[in-house]
């Protein structure tokens, strides 16, 4: 089983929890930074919230939680 795996497994049913957390990371880099690499910050979350956040969010489903 590969790290992605695990971690998937991990976050699975906390799909609401993992985005905030994600959101709260990226605000937090935006901050130290002072918003000089936002729009990669933002495209990071945008990939990771794809990689493990709400399953429903590509298929145009209502978010979970």
């Amino acid at each position: 089983m590969s790290m992605m795996d695990k971690l998937k497994s991990m976050l699975k049913g906390h799909e609401a929890q993992t985005e905030q957390g994600i959101d709260k990371a990226g605000d937090m880099v935006d901050d130290k930074t002072q918003g000089k690499y936002k729009g990669q910050v933002d495209t990071g979350q945008d990939k990771l919230k794809d990689q493990f956040g709400n399953p429903n969010r590509d298929q145009g489903g209502p978010p979970q939680g």
